[in-house]
């Protein structure tokens, strides 16, 4: 049976360390059950804070990772809109930095070349998932750990309140060519793919997120696009600082533990 926890912390350098710690041990628990990790990555304030002490966390095989990302920018891989770019700076760099290295191919970037039209991206990018996610019962992937932060509006992903790609329910990735945000144009996992991983962890921070973390979390309101994240076999966290976590009364943080 599915279930969310979540976990409250007295500020965000609190969140970065329990959150390295949990991806840490999902890392191991993964590889060995299945000999690797597959972990996407959404941007904003996540890769810092997911990464800040995950990096130098000596018990962490990176070798078997395979790194994706949650949605992209449609933009050069260089480019400071890019979550791949923010990830490399918080992550990879530094690892090579220290010689333990994902291996390049395993880090599963867009084809910047193709940014003219989202939907070659977005093809390119299934292509890339296909082949680390192969088999003939393969519905959907199953990322072992999906890194979520949370918009304002309670988007998560590349996913907007009121958009078509709410209803997606086939497509493992989707260009949006129409978001809200800045870059417009973008490609991202759907919620079917979402929902098909074995962790969820949503990330937030600041008086600015509480009322949104409190209509996710509590009341539970559809019209939040972060709201239909329910993995079908896994289970949902929420690393939160206090100020994020206060308005929360029915779901109450617990105790980190791993």
């Amino acid at each position: 049976m599915s279930v969310t926890k979540v976990y409250s912390f007295e500020s965000n350098a609190h969140v970065s360390q329990a959150l390295g710690e949990f991806i840490a041990h999902a890392s191991s628990e993964a590889i060995a059950k299945h000999g690797r990790f597959t972990v996407a990555f959404s941007g904003g304030s996540l890769p810092a804070t997911a990464c800040k002490h995950l990096r130098d966390m000596q018990s962490v095989d990176f070798s078997k990772w395979y790194v994706f990302f949650a949605d992209e920018r449609c933009v050069g891989l260089d480019s400071v809109d890019s979550n791949f770019r923010l990830v490399r700076e918080e992550l990879l760099d530094p690892l090579m930095q220290q010689g333990r290295s994902v291996p390049a191919d395993q880090v599963m970037v867009i084809n910047d070349t193709l940014t003219d039209s989202t939907q070659q991206v977005a093809d390119d990018y299934l292509g890339k998932m296909q082949s680390v996610f192969t088999g003939a019962k393969t519905k959907f992937p199953e990322f072992d750990l999906v890194l979520l932060g949370i918009g304002p509006d309670g988007h998560t992903c590349s996913l907007f309140p009121n958009h078509p790609l709410l209803e997606e329910r086939t497509a493992w990735v989707a260009p949006i060519d129409d978001s809200p945000k800045e870059p417009p144009h973008r490609i991202t996992l759907t919620l079917p793919v979402v929902n098909h991983a074995r962790k969820v962890a949503f990330v937030a921070s600041g008086a600015g997120k509480t009322s949104t973390v409190r209509a996710i979390v509590d009341e539970r309101n559809v019209h939040l696009p972060a709201t239909h994240v329910a993995p079908v076999n896994g289970d949902t966290y929420w690393f939160l600082d206090h100020a994020a976590a206060k308005g929360l009364s029915v779901n109450k943080p617990s105790e980190f533990k791993l």
